[in-house]
């Protein structure tokens, strides 16, 4: 049995012979997944290094990933000449195939990047497009769909291809509840992402949705639309015994020691039992559960605790 079918049994509940690995950020030949994805197009040169194909600019000052400054569609002027990035445009998935080929064994995942929601802020501004989804839905609503027209396409063409899994990043939690109301995410998102969802079944592949924050209300919800696999990253603002008892056997998660605080502060012992954890509250349903190891030295997590995680997920 491959690394692929390992995290296949997890995904599909089928009796996983041990936890299967994904890896964020590091040490990747110890993952039983690998991450591939789409690129800017042949011959693509930006107007400067920090400037997305989309027309913001990251700005990175310290170890994050940084964050998204000047958008584009800031002034409403700019939508009617704004061109958004062509998704069949040649060079797009040049390299997939050799990526793909070389995976060795492991699940692969197509990674669509920051999608949706944080996308379109992206473009438009954080303050802004939650402010034009309650008193301009129209044009929040045009510019939202520049993004998920453009996915959706990526997900037809990346579909073509031996990829297992589509991935999806979109940010939705606080610290103690959604950035938006559930009813709203109900009537404006949800309909988006089960169209996207939905591309990828009809092609037999798998739909895995990273989501940081308190996402409770809208978890029931993302199962029902077909999210396969469910990364949750700060697992304690849920609570691991109530993801088990209230959604346990519906979907696989995949989660991290929580990095809020037991990854950072706690003990060999917290941490070796805290994985443990994991795998009897969230893999007890014939699988059901993947572990997330990531190096968070830019929140404070150590060298030596992020080895002991390690050392813990990989002994089980």
């Amino acid at each position: 049995m491959n690394r692929r079918e390992i995290v296949l049994r997890a995904i599909e509940r089928r009796s996983p012979p041990r936890v299967p690995l994904h890896y964020g950020n590091r040490d990747f030949e110890y993952s039983d997944t690998v991450g591939v994805g789409f690129g800017s197009p042949e011959g693509y040169v930006p107007p400067t290094p920090e400037t997305s194909e989309w027309g913001f600019i990251w700005e990175r000052l310290d170890g994050t990933m940084g964050q998204p400054i000047a958008p584009p569609l800031g002034n409403w002027g700019n939508l009617a000449r704004y061109t958004p990035p062509d998704p069949a445009a040649p060079g797009r998935l040049a390299g997939l195939d050799k990526a793909i080929a070389a995976a060795d064994g492991k699940l692969v995942k197509f990674g669509l990047g920051i999608t949706g929601f944080n996308h379109a802020t992206f473009l438009r501004g954080f303050e802004s497009f939650l402010e034009d989804l309650y008193l301009d839905r129209g044009r929040a609503e045009q510019v939202l769909d520049l993004v998920v027209d453009f996915e959706s396409e990526m997900i037809r063409r990346g579909c073509t291809h031996a990829i297992d899994v589509v991935s999806f990043g979109d940010d939705w939690g606080t610290q103690n509840g959604l950035i938006l109301s559930p009813d709203l995410w109900r009537e404006v998102f949800r309909p988006r992402y089960e169209k996207q969802f939905a591309i990828a079944h009809k092609a037999g592949k798998k739909v895995w949705f990273h989501s940081c924050g308190d996402v409770s209300s809208i978890i029931g919800d993302m199962i029902d639309i077909g999210v396969d696999v469910l990364e949750l990253l700060q697992p304690d603002l849920l609570g691991v015994r109530w993801l088990s008892r209230e959604f346990g056997g519906r979907v696989c998660f995949c989660c991290s020691v929580d990095h809020q605080r037991v990854a950072i502060s706690g003990s060999r012992e917290e941490l070796f039992a805290y994985t443990r954890m994991l795998r009897d509250e969230l893999g007890k349903f014939d699988g059901g559960f993947i572990a997330y190891i990531e190096d968070y030295a830019c929140l404070g997590m150590s060298e030596q605790n992020y080895q002991w995680i390690r050392q813990a997920f990989q002994g089980l």
